[in-house]
């Protein structure tokens, strides 16, 4: 007997004909969580972690200069001038600084050339990991996949954010970093110069003790206090920014597809997961400070006392220049060169960590071809150093993370971005 189906039912069938695309890529994104949930992955940790300590001893000692730097600040005290010599020094670095800030591949190059001069400067060799990461994160705006699921005006918007803020660190970390370089150079202490360069009044107390006792660790922690107390106001409260990105849809979206990943890439033994592996983290709530600071925090405590990935992500660093493709550490899965036309529907190319049989790898391209070079529009001035209490709780000891194998993680993030293409189409099909 044939049954007659109800109008309702038939077009439930159209719909699942329709979207018979997407089992294949949700199956794959099954299949990747459940191994992430059953397996164990050999850059994580199988004893307690590593304590990174700071003593009572060295948190008094900066917690008295500090309070004192934070009282001259408040009674409006200025800094002294400085002679024609010095500021000689500071318009050089000024020039060295705008030179090198032309785009993100030129600060990471920076950065991981100040690292490789003077490697008691952690805090450099952190700032070139995170900024290959912010580099890819602006190439994938152009890449193979996302130019599906955003429009152009959301693309330029996510862009410039993260521009911004790149932009922004740079020009307030690298001179500190110059300064350094030259005061050890002359081996006098130039860090009175710091103000000149519109530095925090936070800063003048940490680099002098860093100056007297060496004490890296307690620079870094400093640094990553600084860098995101500067950019809070100036990017992530800024209402432009808030409005064309932090609270749209699409910003949202971006956690679901964890997108918002710091990876560093390091080798290692195992073979199920494609080389290099990455360790690293995902950061839950970008607009948050105190996360962000801890977040930076935890990020430091795995490149530099996790075993293992130090000696891989210098390796990694030395030999692959930085070039802002996600091909630079996963040529098997990207390409700097477009194999498919950019206007063919989108065919699923995942299985599991690798290319399905006979699929070209994903389009990602270096920076250059993605986006041109834009200047830096002018600097808000200000100094956010106007509380003492909320900064200085930062600056205690930490642990390195249990869990910190990012690879799994990336290789979801990459499916979930690839099952929200097929669905995108797919509902878009059903529209039709």
């Amino acid at each position: 007997m044939r049954v007659q189906l109800p109008p309702e039912n038939k077009k439930n069938l159209s719909v699942y004909a329709k979207m018979r695309g997407l089992p294949g890529a949700l199956a794959q994104l099954v299949k990747q969580q459940a191994a992430k949930l059953i397996t164990s992955s050999d850059a994580e940790q199988t004893a307690s972690p590593p304590t990174i300590e700071i003593t009572p001893t060295m948190l008094a000692r900066l917690e008295k200069a500090l309070r004192h730097q934070h009282a001259l600040l408040q009674a409006g005290v200025i800094p002294p001038a400085i002679t024609a010599y010095e500021q000689e020094i500071v318009a050089r670095i000024v020039a060295k600084t705008q030179a090198h800030n032309r785009n993100n591949v030129t600060r990471t190059q920076a950065y991981w050339t100040c690292y490789r001069d003077f490697p008691e400067l952690h805090w450099a060799l952190l700032a070139h990991m995170v900024s290959r990461n912010g580099g890819w994160c602006m190439t994938d705006l152009r890449g193979e996949l996302l130019p599906h699921l955003l429009n152009n005006e959301a693309t330029e918007h996510l862009f410039a954010f993260l521009e911004r803020a790149n932009a922004l660190i740079f020009q307030d970390a690298y001179p500190q970093l110059l300064l350094y370089a030259e005061s050890k150079r002359r081996k006098l202490n130039l860090f009175h110069l710091l103000p000149h360069l519109h530095i925090s009044a936070w800063m003048m107390p940490i680099w002098q003790d860093f100056w007297l006792y060496q004490d890296t660790t307690l620079l870094t922690l400093g640094l990553i206090v600084n860098e995101q107390h500067y950019v809070e106001d100036r990017v992530v409260q800024n209402p432009l920014y808030k409005q064309t990105v932090l609270n749209t849809p699409q910003f949202k979206t971006q956690a679901w597809l964890q997108l918002n990943q710091v990876g560093f890439p390091f080798r290692s033994a195992s073979v199920d997961l494609p080389q290099p592996h990455l360790a690293g983290l995902i950061l839950e709530n970008f607009k948050n400070l105190s996360e962000r600071i801890e977040f930076g925090k935890s990020l430091y405590a795995i490149l530099f006392w996790a075993p293992g990935i130090l000696q891989g992500a210098i390796a990694f660093a030395a030999s692959t220049p930085h070039t802002g493709s996600r091909s630079d550490y996963w040529p098997h899965l990207f390409a700097q060169i477009r194999k498919t036309p950019p206007d063919l529907k989108y065919q699923e190319r995942l299985d599991g960590y690798s290319l399905k049989k006979g699929a070209a790898p994903f389009y990602s391209p270096p920076l250059h071809s993605a986006w041109p070079d834009r200047p830096l529009a002018p600097v808000e001035r200000g100094d956010w150093f106007t509380e003492l209490k909320e900064p200085l709780q930062h600056m205690q000891s930490f642990a390195v993370p249990e869990s910190y194998d990012l690879t799994r993680d990336m290789c979801l993030g990459l499916s979930k971005v690839e099952l929200a293409v097929v669905s995108a189409q797919a509902i878009k099909k059903l529209m039709r």
